[in-house]
């Protein structure tokens, strides 16, 4: 493959049947928060950002695999055609589409957002990590910081003129925050000496800005141990005035450059602070200690920019794979396989392989509907009035669901896309093993998976007293009732009514263990009960949109050519629910039976080496 060939690609069609047609996103457009946003306008900004990212992205992600990132002269250099792709990127102001207009931004909903990050995270997942680390950073400081640090370090940021990141691992306390050892010392003006080694920065030091604002956890002397003592700093690369203007080098080093499987283009770097006692950071805000809690704004969007991770690079994956199988021609039809004069078809017109597109199909535009349904809730619940607690209770327990299926499955996605293709999608020529090995870190970063799992189990499950939880089974529920006599839809909306059963009651049993003095099942589990759950809502969500596409193909004239289309949603959401919705009863009587030889296996048992 060419280095600078774009090979993403994007179903719009999809993208905007599930913004306008399944999610209504037009019944709130025209009116404030939204008064400047209209159907047109989304289209419009969805289309172009898809150009944008084929065009100056897309062609740049073979060449940061293939380049990666280096040291010179202490500084991390970016791959070629980085730096002006960053200039690009804000020149067109697709970091602040949904930034309020107080700050310059162009106020649209989270979910036009969600989509474009999609697009910017498929064609380049690399590059995307740096402006999104950045917005993280940005949006952190315009919550937590005092009017003086948002002057000096939110503008900046906002226009791309300073990048951002978050400091939290350390070598000796990787997902154990809490055990991190960096200190802060007051220096009696207000500002603090900040001294540790913080790894696995991603976007850690760059060539892309003047200035790096770096959040840095750091422990006051005298704090509390764990979390609760942790305090959060802002730690700039190069030191800013009271009047904006940059003064020297701070004192934060780069150690060095992590040589990683993928993701090659993103410098992740191991950041050292105070070599020479002469790092000047401030505390975000005016409080002390509450360094974690202020922290858990950046990670939240963090986690969510993870699963649109996933799901951009899969799109693409699944698209690149749909298209090779309409243009390889091998073997016959499967009634003529003994024909020795039988012409070759395209493979996908063989089974196996039209049964593991569907498959990705199904996952990946599951996974779309999972986000989406969540950027509903934030708007929604940005809103305000009396449905507001409803909908941010839905977003903080579906957050978990699509950091990690999406991220999990984005891997899996990947690697059925390179087993379409065959030996052909295991060489580089084609590009899809690259994604294979940029989604695997998804799964890890920004806490790996079963922190997400653990989340859900031990936080989630729990909040507003159940309610969330509870709210959330009975909208799906409702929808089984509602639809449990669709005339093709039927059976497969009975699976999803066995689903939600399952998950209710395997949510009781867990919180059963819990109470009961089996704690020790909730860790064992907590993995399989989210797949459980991001199933179960995949299952909801991929019938709901069929339901919608049922209704708009009988209204279609003859030979319309969404026809083809609205039947593949129905056919898709049918696979799912026939195919992947089983397997949430499976796990439920895997759980209830409380199978634990994992536990019990000796230390020494598990190999004599």
């Amino acid at each position: 493959m060419s280095t600078a060939q774009n090979i993403y690609r994007a179903d719009l069609r999809e993208i905007f049947f599930c913004l306008f047609e399944q999610f209504r996103l037009g019944d709130q457009l025209g009116r404030a928060p939204w008064q400047d946003w209209g159907e047109d306008e989304v289209r419009m900004t969805i289309t172009e950002c898809y150009k944008f990212v084929c065009e100056v992205l897309g062609p740049l992600n073979s060449v940061g695999d293939a380049e990666g990132c280096t040291i010179v002269d202490g500084q991390v250099k970016t791959p070629t055609g980085f730096k002006e792709a960053w200039k690009k990127t804000y020149e067109m102001g697709w970091k602040s589409l949904s930034i309020d207009p107080e700050h310059g931004g162009q106020g649209a909903p989270y979910a036009v957002q969600v989509i474009t990050e999609e697009l910017f995270c498929g064609a380049n997942a690399a590059f995307s990590m740096y402006p999104g680390l950045t917005l993280g950073a940005s949006e952190l400081v315009e919550v937590f910081g005092t009017p003086a640090q948002k002057k000096k370090y939110l503008e900046p940021m906002l226009v791309g003129q300073f990048a951002g990141t978050m400091c939290l691992t350390e070598p000796q306390a990787g997902s154990d925050v809490g055990a991190a050892r960096s200190r802060a010392v007051p220096r009696g003006d207000g500002t603090y000496s900040i001294t540790g080694t913080k790894i696995f920065i991603s976007c850690g030091d760059h060539d892309l800005t003047e200035n790096v604002i770096h959040l840095v956890l750091a422990r006051v002397d005298g704090a509390a141990p764990g979390t609760k003592g942790l305090s959060l700093f802002i730690v700039p690369k190069v030191r800013v005035g009271d009047d904006g203007k940059l003064g020297e080098r701070n004192d934060v080093a780069v150690g060095s450059i992590e040589h990683k499987m993928g993701i090659n283009g993103s410098s992740t770097c191991v950041l050292n602070f105070g070599e020479s006692n002469a790092c000047i950071g401030e505390l975000v805000g005016t409080v002390p200690h509450q360094g974690m809690a202020q922290m858990f704004r950046m990670m939240n969007g963090a986690r969510l920019a993870v699963g649109l991770q996933g799901l951009g690079v899969a799109s693409s994956a699944y698209l690149n794979a749909l298209s090779y199988a309409r243009d390889r021609l091998q073997g016959a039809t499967i009634d003529r396989w003994k024909d020795p004069t039988a012409p070759r078809v395209s493979i996908l017109q063989h089974a196996d392989v039209r049964r593991m597109l569907i498959d990705m199909k199904s996952r990946v535009e599951g996974i779309r509907c999972l986000a989406l349904k969540l950027a509903v809730h934030a708007d929604r619940g940005k809103l305000g009035g009396p449905d507001a607690g409803y909908h941010l209770g839905q977003v903080e327990l579906l957050t978990p669901l699509v950091k990690a299926y999406g991220s999990d499955q984005a891997f899996r996605v990947c690697e059925t896309a390179i087993q379409t293709l065959g030996g052909a999608g295991y060489i580089k020529d084609y590009g899809i093993e690259q994604y294979c090995r940029d989604s695997k870190i998804f799964s890890i970063y920004e806490g790996t998976n079963h922190i997400q799992a653990m989340d859900l189990v031990g936080r989630k499950l729990a909040q507003a007293g159940g309610g969330n939880l509870m709210a959330f089974l009975a909208d799906i529920a409702r929808f089984a009732a509602q639809h449990a006599g669709h005339p093709t839809l039927a059976e497969s909306v009975k699976v999803l009514a066995r689903a939600r059963d399952a998950l209710q009651s395997t949510a009781m049993l867990m919180m059963g263990w819990a109470s009961g003095g089996k704690l020790s099942l909730v860790p064992l589990a907590a993995n399989r009960f989210l797949e459980m759950m991001s199933e179960t809502v995949l299952t909801w969500l991929l019938l709901d949109g069929a339901v919608v596409a049922e209704e708009k193909a009988r209204a279609l004239p003859e030979g319309h050519p969404d026809a083809a289309f609205y039947a593949g949603k129905r056919a898709t959401a049918i696979y799912y629910a026939r195919n992947v919705a089983p397997g949430v009863m499976a796990k439920a009587e895997v759980l209830a039976a409380e199978e634990d030889s994992s536990l019990t296996i000796p230390d020494a048992g598990f190999a004599t080496i």
